[in-house]
């Protein structure tokens, strides 16, 4: 027996997707001819996945131990399938480990199957691996389980997890070209003070005149470049690492976040991400039975800005002693736009709040892919003058002193 993904058409001509698990191809023929439908293609799981082939980064990733965000939803994606196919859980855990390449999530997932082997519960085992499965995750199987509908629950994990993925390759993807175009601005910097700036300043030297600050300050750099590069890379290195622990501190959390919050442009973008993440998380977990006060803590990890999870906690536990999100919410307006509160309103009156938490990730989500698609078409004009600001300094400090050399004789 194998699980094979179709696509049929029907009587009237309209196109239908599915998967069925039976013996061979021939096998699913009949029975979608019983049905009423005719078999156009078929693939089985291991050719779907040989089909998404994972990119090189990801392998990588997993040589490392990661596990990326992509092998998480063709996990979950592929794990509804199977349970909706028939599979028991562990069963469907042997094959998943069979298929990944990942090492270290092949790992992981072999241990998931000899803890429910051993009796534990499915949700058990995965908080054992908070590094991979967060606690967003395990709240909303541990619901699926009690409820015993996990398979409509991994079915909203995965629809969260792909909304996941596309939101951040938008957003990576509008960030390549200013990044590019500032590494090389640095490459071509750090060329042009090792190999071009000492040839010249080697002239400055021989005829012992007066130099303007700006070009002593160009030399200076010129020279330390030059005489100790190594050093300046391992203090480079060694001042990323220390910054890099500072932002993980609550201290440099707060202090991230409040600059994203409160630098022009960025800010418009960092509260719309948060929104969006806050209403799409709200909904999965309401959606997955999760209950409210739960979901409002639960999504007040997933959240990245310090203060937007602060508030939700706050707005948790204000649940908690009676009063409604809505009014809750108002208290933060300088992070929740008026919409979100009053649609949120809304929801609890009319009983469809986690259809509104949806529609509301969907319009943020759209409103950050309207600002990323035209984030190149604003950064440029600031680069070329951050550029020209560059260019301009060094052409100065380097030409004026020819100049003064040029006036005396």
């Amino acid at each position: 027996m194998a699980i094979y993904y179709y696509t049929a058409k029907t009587q009237k001509g309209e196109t239908k997707n599915g998967t069925l698990e039976v013996k061979d191809e021939e096998s699913l023929a009949q029975t979608l001819r019983q049905e009423g439908l005719v078999l156009i293609s078929a693939r089985t799981l291991e050719e779907e996945k040989k089909k998404k082939k994972i990119p090189l980064i990801v392998k990588i990733k997993g040589i490392f131990g990661r596990v990326s965000l992509v092998e998480k939803l063709m996990f979950t994606r592929h794990l509804a399938v199977m349970i909706g196919a028939g599979f028991s859980l562990h069963k469907g855990l042997e094959v998943l480990a069979k298929q990944t390449e990942n090492q270290n999530f092949r790992k992981i997932i072999n241990n998931l199957v000899i803890g429910i082997k051993k009796g534990e519960t499915f949700a058990d085992n995965l908080i054992k691996y908070p590094k991979v499965f967060n606690n967003f995750f395990v709240s909303m199987v541990r619901v699926a389980e009690k409820g015993g509908n996990l398979e409509e629950v991994l079915k909203i994990l995965s629809q969260y997890l792909k909304k996941e993925h596309d939101f951040r390759s938008k957003v990576k993807g509008a960030m390549v070209y200013p990044a590019v175009i500032v590494v090389a601005m640095i490459i071509i910097g750090i060329v042009m003070m090792v190999a071009v700036v000492p040839k010249i300043t080697s002239m400055f030297k021989e005829l012992n005149v007066s130099l303007p600050f700006t070009t002593r300050v160009v030399i200076a750099i010129s020279d330390f470049l030059s005489n100790y590069f190594i050093f300046g890379v391992i203090g480079l290195f060694v001042l990323l690492i220390i910054f890099v622990r500072f932002l993980k501190s609550r201290q440099g959390k707060r202090l991230s976040s409040w600059f994203f919050l409160k630098f022009p442009f960025l800010g418009k973008i960092t509260q719309k991400m948060n929104c969006a993440r806050f209403a799409r998380s709200l909904s999965s977990l309401m959606e997955s039975g999760v209950p409210i006060i739960e979901s409002l803590t639960i999504t007040a990890q997933t959240v990245g800005n310090y203060f937007y999870s602060n508030s939700l906690i706050e707005v948790a536990t204000q649940v908690k002693k009676g009063k409604n999100i809505q009014e809750s919410l108002e208290k933060y307006k300088e992070i929740y736009p008026i919409l979100v509160s009053q649609m949120i309103g809304v929801g609890e009156q009319t009983g469809e709040l986690s259809g509104i938490m949806v529609r509301l990730a969907d319009f943020y989500e759209e409103e950050v892919t309207n600002i990323t698609s035209n984030l190149a078409s604003i950064i440029e004009p600031v680069l070329m003058i951050i550029i020209g600001a560059v260019v301009g300094f060094f052409a100065v400090s380097m030409i004026q002193p020819m100049y003064s050399m040029m006036e005396a004789l």
